[in-house]
């Protein structure tokens, strides 16, 4: 499986998203009626100050403060080099990003789990509010679906059942594909943002994603796991 996929030509990526104000009292009251709207489904009796906790899902609420990529690398033994972008300031971070695809072939394709309905349009929903040019990598509009160079390891999973969903937790557990017990989950993220402003613990938790996303493609392919000593985290010692 996947075996036409040149690994080297192939970044994996993750997010970490917050909500745009520590609470919900802050928000704009133009923007706590549309809260309000938004999420009246999802909520039910959960009010609005309550549920703002999780406002980071919804890209016209939230904001990225970290996206981690990996880039496989080759030699006797696969390697995987991780770096990345992290900041308060979003149009920054969207802009360095940006930069970086930029610079890499057009024909690069991007990977993530959940990607197609999560990172992938959060992404582009952010850059678009940032007034930030897409890189051609994530240029979609009017290309078909099989000119778009996106994979997503949990739509693979999938195998044309739409119903099912599979977090990266449990494929990973399923692969035996080794990960390291996390202080955090997704969850925490907005709390250990705004509360306990450790950004840089917020990054080791993407890392970390990147890392098991990786894994995963390779266990699809039905290779080994990238060794521990060969994979690279960018900017560290």
């Amino acid at each position: 499986m996947l075996e036409q996929y040149d690994l080297s030509n192939l970044l994996v990526l993750d997010i970490e998203t917050v909500p745009q104000y520590k609470t919900f009292d802050e928000v704009p009251d133009q923007f706590k009626k549309l809260w309000d709207l938004k999420t009246v489904n999802q909520r039910k009796e959960t009010s609005p100050a309550e549920y703002y906790d999780r406002a980071g899902i919804w890209a016209e609420f939230g904001k990225i403060i970290c996206i981690s990529v990996g880039i496989f690398t080759g030699g006797k033994r696969p390697g995987l080099r991780i770096k990345s972008f992290a900041g308060h300031d979003e149009a920054e971070l969207l802009e360095d990003f940006s930069a970086m695809l930029t610079s890499q072939p057009a024909s690069l394709i991007l990977c993530a789990h959940n990607g197609k309905e999560f990172d992938f349009p959060y992404i582009c929903r952010r850059m678009l509010i940032n007034g930030i040019k897409f890189p051609a990598q994530l240029q979609i509009a009017g290309k078909k679906p099989w000119e778009i160079n996106h994979l997503d390891t949990m739509e693979l999973w999938k195998f044309g059942d739409y119903k099912n969903y599979t977090s990266l937790n449990l494929l990973t557990s399923i692969f035996n594909i080794p990960t390291p017990k996390d202080d955090i989950d997704g969850s925490m993220v907005g709390h250990v943002y705004w509360n306990e402003n450790q950004l840089e613990r917020i990054c080791t938790y993407c890392q970390k994603d990147v890392v098991a996303t990786a894994q995963l493609l390779r266990r699809y392919r039905g290779e080994e796991l990238i060794e521990d000593d060969c994979i690279t985290i960018v900017g560290e010692q």
